[in-house]
């Protein structure tokens, strides 16, 4: 089972929901990502050899170059041992069909800057955000001026080394979405 998830109360939710559907299940081991970056992470075994299970989960999740997403994996004893190598390979061969069959959506991150500047600086700008295809968001035209943009996280340090050129700008970044 692969699921959107956003962060670790979402993920106990719907962990305990898996485990009121299958609760014959003798194993419910999972795994998930969050952040731009995938740095939360966790990894259980649920009672399975040590690393044999949650981590072959959380490889996936890593191979796949996701985030945001909770997988679990249900095993029910069928009366054949599998062995630690048997384990990871089925948790393995498991997340990554259950990846494979989910659709991954992709999202651009934005990241929101205010740029201030004066007032003389403006054309220099202006032609900036010409270059880069940006709009403005906000804006604040005096002698001191202020606009509002959105620009694509990938290409935050290109677009503000162009921005620094200026002698007059100063960049405060307000946060990302």
């Amino acid at each position: 089972m692969a699921i959107r998830c956003y962060n670790e109360e979402e993920a106990k939710e719907h962990l305990e929901n898996w485990k009121k559907e299958h609760h014959q299940a003798r194993h419910l081991c999972y795994a998930y990502r969050f952040g731009l970056d995938g740095s939360v992470y966790r990894a259980n075994d649920d009672g399975e050899p040590s690393n044999s299970a949650g981590a072959p989960i959380l490889g996936q999740l890593q191979s796949f170059e996701i985030t945001n997403v909770l997988v679990g994996v249900v095993r029910y004893y069928g009366g054949t041992k599998l062995g630690v190598g048997g384990l990871i390979n089925a948790y393995r061969t498991a997340a990554k069909e259950a990846l494979e069959s989910t659709k991954i959506v992709t999202f651009e991150v934005f990241e929101h800057l205010v740029i201030s500047f004066d007032y003389p600086d403006m054309v220099s700008v202006m032609n900036c955000l010409s270059k880069w295809g940006l709009e403005m968001d906000r804006h604040r035209f005096e002698e001191s001026c202020e606009i509002e943009i959105s620009l694509p996280i990938k290409k935050k340090a290109e677009i503000t080394s162009d921005f620094k050129e200026f002698e007059t700008i100063k960049i405060l970044n307000k946060g990302i979405y």
